[in-house]
């Protein structure tokens, strides 16, 4: 039995060597393989959704790892994660990169590397018209949100009172309020703005102005991938530098998007980055 586990502990510490070195080579591996595999969404309109006509996974995160594979020289694969599964989905190998309307905390910095702010944004809800005027008039009820998300963990520090219901991804959230199985939905504006504006009874719902976080959002890249990390930044400040970022912005979010938002608060700067210290 001893034997048994100081070879498990080799193992485990082989195992902790070989991954420093695979994340830190991450970028000449994407080289080599001549392919970049991006976790995206696939059901959050207007940063990852389904094209009706192409029946390709289009939208704002994608536009943003589609620059980088660009910048790389390589091709991109799309491989659609949730809120709940694109941490552990890059972790494990299974993608170089998360692109996924994934906030950046100390928290998660702790598990994995973040790129600067690509996106920001606020935690808001959507609601029945005329039925929410100040966050008071949320508390006691069924709010529902997103498995994996830091709505989910927002929702239920600033509501204590509220039954949070999660669900795989936020249009099943949106189903769930419009057939009164939930009294509100509750994510970023800019995810719930896109919800509403795809919505055919649209007019029967509205996002009140209740902000209960902040939400910046990052790429997520493996813990100590330096060399990729840095990439990824300098391909973003370009990107911002050159006005491709706020050509993508305006593709999905623009005063002819389904969406339309206000990007005069927020560009991609040096520094926006969380780190796990902070």
């Amino acid at each position: 039995m001893k034997k048994l586990l100081i070879l498990v502990g080799v193992l485990v510490i082989v195992a902790s060597w070989f991954g420093t070195l695979w994340a830190a080579d991450t970028l000449e591996m994407v080289k080599k393989k001549g392919v970049l595999v991006a976790g995206v969404k696939d059901s959050t309109p207007g940063f990852g959704f389904v094209d009706e006509k192409t029946r390709e996974i289009v939208g704002y995160d994608v536009d943003f790892v589609k620059a980088i594979a660009k910048k790389l020289g390589v091709k991109l694969e799309l491989k659609p994660v949730t809120s709940a599964s694109r941490m552990p989905q890059l972790t494990e190998g299974n993608i170089d990169i998360i692109a996924a309307t994934m906030t950046a905390t100390p928290e998660r910095a702790k598990q994995i590397d973040f790129s600067l702010t690509y996106f920001f944004t606020g935690q808001k809800f959507i609601v029945k018209k005329g039925t929410v005027k100040s966050l008071a008039d949320l508390d006691g009820k069924k709010i529902g949100t997103a498995k994996g998300s830091t709505s989910e963990q927002n929702a239920a520090k600033a509501l204590p009172k509220a039954t949070i219901l999660s669900f795989d991804d936020y249009p099943q959230a949106f189903l769930a309020l419009q057939q009164g199985k939930v009294f509100a939905v509750t994510t970023d504006e800019s995810i719930l703005a896109n919800l509403l504006g795809r919505a055919p009874n649209k007019e029967q719902f509205e996002i009140p102005e209740i902000q209960i976080s902040d939400e910046p959002y990052g790429l997520g890249m493996r813990k100590g991938d330096k060399n990729f990390a840095d990439f990824v930044n300098k391909t973003l400040l370009e990107m911002e530098k050159s006005g491709e970022a706020k050509r993508i912005f305006d593709r999905w979010f623009g005063p002819t998007s389904a969406a339309p938002l206000s990007r005069g608060k927020f560009k991609i700067t040096e520094g926006q980055r969380v780190t796990e210290g902070k």
